[in-house]
């Protein structure tokens, strides 16, 4: 049952009472009261711990910092518009821009409410040790607001690199204005935490609200990804990349340790990166042992359960963020599968896409592609795609399917658009399985407990494939080093959790960012060149410097498909192809329809040259009785006209330059930038607002990597010059 009136309803109640504004609310309140009373009382307590949750239900959370913010990757990646807003935009992050948006709004807002987020969190963990309760309630309570600050935390550094770190409550004369503190130093601390509150907490289905409640099950795994940060790459201040291991006094520094004991009872203290991951593979085991289950067979299933408002504990999700309608909770809005001109179920913004050559990444009968990757819209509640020759859905508009708000049991109305009520998963049992699988391969390489976690998450999405075999035992068994078996996982984790923004993090604690941006570019512009065939017949040159377009030759150009007029529902929606070319003749006789798919990756300039000037249009028109050609180079007033007899020379040259689309050209242009600047650090990093930075004395943006600030450039490939007659 979802949690609804007693999570949001009463957090909203919640955050009011915790506001520092007393003549809201003429009445005493918990924020008002001995934290010992306060934390003495379950109902007080839960009140309290309800303000800190309310939080997730503000724009800086509902959008931005859970999923529009967490583009532009190899997985999601929204296309910013030419040129740049003026003032701060969304679309500057997108860009990896953010050098611009010193003075955006939202993000001094999303600042101010992780921040205050951790000051209630801690006041929380704080009353709770003054009110020495034993009452398992509000001991479960403190575990969830070590459980809300640690991920509070850990947003803030991966926005922002490092920030203020606050590890009590604030009392009175306590200094406020912090400098930035080293991430390394927070996740040191928000684990010593979370290891300390971790065994009081309540397993999801013990617990009141389930896995709408921060619970033990994602609490250990919220340790172990934790862990995982801490063991790897982050921004520092000088603009670079490194670990902890790298720089900092790992093995002497008592403030970068962590003692905790395994699930066998042994006490272990992790202080650089090898016991870090030693911290997280012994976590993923503990959860694994105490409370394992197996994956739901079905992948879509947990996604379908958030659509229509199932809640299912001790299952595939391990906490998701709980929303009410019209209550917060943007899920299906700004994210999820694109719905137009609606009559029942409101309109999406849409402001997260899918990159088109992760699409083509998946392997056949990869269940997960089609339950991520959007093929289709909702417009006037039927189905859309677009017809032939009109400008609509293509490769490069595709939205993240796993929530469709078109599917919701209830009915939005026309003009709904944010509050849909749909639930947003911030961790699911199979990323603990890949955690766990990732920090076996770190300490001993691929062995067989690594692998096993590994085909576990596999055998799921190639279940009842022709091809099982292939894509699971033997994909599994070949991955025969270290390195292999890292890229594997890599990859995996694009696969299992599309659209559920979890890629950016984890491109930058493996510091591979700008390699799979770079590699995804590459990509883009070898599918144009395999779509395109006249590249190849007028420039063979080009086959030399973009080798890899041989792995596109087969992969399709246009997608054909058939629509049944006015149909609601995807079953009447027919694919012909999904992923590879097929020959026209296969097309069924009722379809007419295509959408262009690999031709998306190009961008095709035609000029004409006369006379040493240059025209961007040309027409011709033929004197059937006395075979004379006319040519009308450029428009009125600035054209020009040539006459010929047919046959003749015109000395009209046709130039086509080809080049990477629009898209690749700024999706990522904070980073590759329009002179070749893509070198070092992915600039992903968000700037501390003007607002926070004029009440400080402390605080600055120096050093830290924003991006480079142009405007992005169309990848030149190749330029064919002929005659034109």
């Amino acid at each position: 049952m979802k949690l609804e009136k007693i999570y949001l309803a009463s957090a909203i109640l919640g955050g009011l009472m915790m506001t520092s504004c007393s003549d809201l609310l003429d009445v005493d309140h918990p924020s008002e009261q001995d934290p010992k009373l306060t934390f003495s009382s379950v109902e007080d307590a839960t009140t309290a711990i309800n303000g800190i949750y309310v939080l997730f239900a503000e724009d800086p959370f509902t959008s931005r910092m859970s999923n529009v913010w967490m583009q532009n990757t190899d997985v999601e990646t929204q296309n910013p518009n030419a040129g740049r807003p003026s003032g701060g935009h969304r679309s500057d992050i997108w860009g990896l821009q953010a050098a611009m948006d010193v003075s955006f709004g939202d993000i001094y807002n999303a600042w101010n409410n992780c921040l205050n987020a951790i000051e209630l969190a801690n006041k929380a963990i704080d009353g709770v040790n003054t009110s020495k309760s034993t009452d398992s309630n509000i001991l479960q309570i403190q575990g969830e607001a070590a459980c809300l600050k640690a991920w509070r935390y850990l947003m803030m550094c991966n926005f922002w690199g490092d920030v203020p770190y606050y590890d009590t409550s604030s009392k009175w004369g306590d200094e406020l204005d912090k400098n930035r503190t080293d991430k390394n130093y927070i996740y040191s601390g928000c684990l010593r935490d979370l290891v300390k509150y971790e065994p009081n907490m309540k397993w999801s289905d013990q617990n009141t609200g389930g896995i709408e409640r921060m619970n033990r099950d994602f609490a250990i795994g919220l340790i172990a990804k934790m862990a995982l940060f801490r063991a790897g790459y982050g921004m520092t201040s000088d603009g670079t990349m490194k670990k902890a291991d790298d720089y900092l006094d790992v093995n002497g520094d008592a403030a970068l340790a962590v003692t905790y004991t395994d699930v066998n009872g042994t006490e272990k203290t992790a202080r650089n990166r090898q016991e870090y991951y030693q911290m997280a593979k012994d976590y993923c085991l503990k959860l694994i042992q105490m409370k394992g289950r197996e994956l739901n067979p079905d992948y879509k299933a947990a996604f379908d359960n958030e659509v229509n408002r199932m809640v299912k504990n001790n299952d595939e999700v391990l906490y998701e963020v709980a929303f009410l309608e019209s209550k917060g909770g943007d899920v299906g809005w700004c994210i999820g599968v694109t719905n137009t001109n609606a009559k029942t179920k409101g309109t999406t913004t849409n402001q997260v896409g899918i990159n088109p050559i992760y699409y083509m990444s998946f392997a056949d009968n990869d269940v997960r592609r089609d339950a991520t990757c959007s093929r289709y819209q909702h417009d006037n509640d039927t189905i859309k795609v677009n017809e032939t020759g009109k400008n609509g859905f293509s490769a490069l508009s595709m939205n993240v399917a796993k929530w469709d708000r078109f599917l919701c049991p209830a009915a939005l109305g026309a003009g709904s658009s944010k509050g849909t009520g749909i639930n947003w998963p911030l961790m699911r049992y199979s990323e603990v399985l890949l955690m766990l699988a990732e920090a076996e391969n770190e300490l001993n390489g691929p062995t067989a407990l690594a692998k096993e976690q590994l085909r576990k998450v596999r055998a799921r999405a190639f279940n009842g494939a022709p091809n099982y075999a292939e894509q699971v035992d033997n994909y599994v068994a070949n991955l025969g080093s270290k390195e292999a078996f890292f890229e594997a996982i890599v990859n995996e984790r694009a696969w299992e959790f599309g659209g559920e923004c979890l890629r950016k993090w984890d491109l930058q604690r493996w510091n591979n960012y700008g390699e799979k941006l770079n590699d995804n570019i590459y990509q883009q512009l070898c599918y144009g060149i395999a779509s395109v065939p006249e590249i190849l017949e007028n420039d063979p040159s080009v086959a030399q410097k973009y080798p890899d377009y041989v792995k596109y030759i087969d992969k399709a150009d246009r997608l054909y498909y058939h629509k049944v007029k006015g149909t609601k529902d995807v079953s009447g929606l027919t694919w012909y192809n999904d992923k590879y070319r097929i020959d026209t003749k296969d097309v069924g006789a009722d379809s007419i329809f295509y959408c262009n798919w690999g031709r998306q990756m190009i961008k095709t300039t035609t000029v004409y040259l006369y006379n040493g000037k240059e025209y961007e249009s040309a027409s011709k028109v033929t004197n059937s009785e006395t075979g004379v050609v006319t040519y009308t180079l450029g428009t009125a007033p600035n054209s020009v006209v040539v006459t010929v007899n047919k046959g003749e020379d015109t000395n009209i040259t046709r130039r086509r330059t080809y080049s990477g689309s629009d898209y690749s050209a700024r999706i990522y242009r904070g980073y590759t930038g329009d002179t070749g600047k893509g070198t070092g650090a992915v600039p992903y990093v968000l700037p501390i607002g003007t607002t926070t930075l004029s009440s400080s004395k402390v605080l600055n943006n120096n050093g830290y990597c924003f991006g480079y600030d142009g405007e992005g450039t169309n990848v030149k490939i190749t330029v064919v010059e002929t005659p034109y007659k």
